[in-house]
């Protein structure tokens, strides 16, 4: 397993610095996280292209964004994220596919992003139109030799496995957020590793509290200062064969957040001794 980090890609970000940012804390890859899609040109990958070439970092995926509205939170975000609302499902579903042609142009094959909050009930009309419109993404991402992978957190365990096995090609992925889990009290993310295991193809590291009350989500933490039973984790993915990224992510900004990714990556190669 490598060590990774998730960096967020705007207009005006300075690519190159934040790569060798990336190498001097002793990392070996990213994901890099676009979510305004005018940046799929030509240019852009270009740039994105040389930081890679320049510095050796790689990107283990391409963590795709959509437009429209969002809340992350219980009560407006089911209405509001992802693929599940049905006033945003086609133009998200047109983001993502540009997302899978700049993957194309950048040389990266897995593309990850929230799906929304899958309903539970598989006869859902929600459900089965996020179904077909994932269905229609990843054949064409099939195509171009691409995984989808979904972004653990907004639906219960057993939902996205379903999910995985009703559409039905075999380029379908998860990228396990441990935190994301407890974040959105769906489940105790080592548990977790139990029923969709055998599909992570990447992970964020990151680490938070349950929810403690009906309307926010938990609190994110520092890897290692939360409720994730990270050394359980490591143990179950090397079980598991995993033998991909292991993806840092700290959502806040500035020197605590460069210290915090430190930290984790420290801890990681300290757990990775011993499992």
């Amino acid at each position: 397993m490598n060590i990774g980090l998730i960096m967020s890609y705007r207009q005006g970000t300075d690519l190159l610095s934040k790569f060798r940012q990336a190498r001097e804390l002793e990392l070996d890859s990213c994901q890099l996280s676009i979510w305004d899609s005018s940046l799929y040109t030509d240019e852009q990958a270009e740039i994105i292209r040389n930081a890679v070439q320049q510095t050796g970092l790689a990107i283990s995926a391409l963590w795709a964004g959509w437009g429209g509205p969002m809340e992350w939170n219980f009560t407006a975000g089911p209405a509001t994220l992802g693929l599940v609302p049905v006033s945003y499902r086609s133009m998200r579903l047109n983001d993502l596919m540009l997302a899978s042609a700049f993957a194309v142009k950048i040389g990266v094959q897995d593309i990850a992003t929230h799906v929304g909050f899958l309903p539970e009930n598989p006869d859902d009309p929600n459900y089965n139109g996020v179904i077909s419109a994932l269905r229609s993404l990843v054949r064409v991402m099939k195509e171009r030799d691409q995984y989808f992978l979904f972004e653990t957190g907004q639906e219960t365990p057993v939902t996205l496995l379903r999910a995985i096995e009703d559409i039905g090609t075999d380029n379908l992925g998860i990228n396990f957020d441990m935190a994301n889990l407890l974040l959105y009290g769906k489940a105790n993310p080592a548990d977790a590793l139990d029923v969709f295991g055998r599909y992570v193809r990447n992970v964020h590291c990151k680490d938070g509290d349950y929810p403690t009350d009906g309307r926010n989500l938990g609190r994110e933490k520092a890897l290692g200062q939360g409720r994730v039973n990270l050394p359980l984790i490591l143990k179950k993915l090397k079980a598991l064969g995993y033998d991909r990224a292991l993806t840092i992510e700290r959502e806040i900004s500035g020197p605590e957040q460069i210290r915090d990714i430190k930290a984790a990556r420290q801890l990681l190669l300290e757990l990775l001794d011993t499992v």
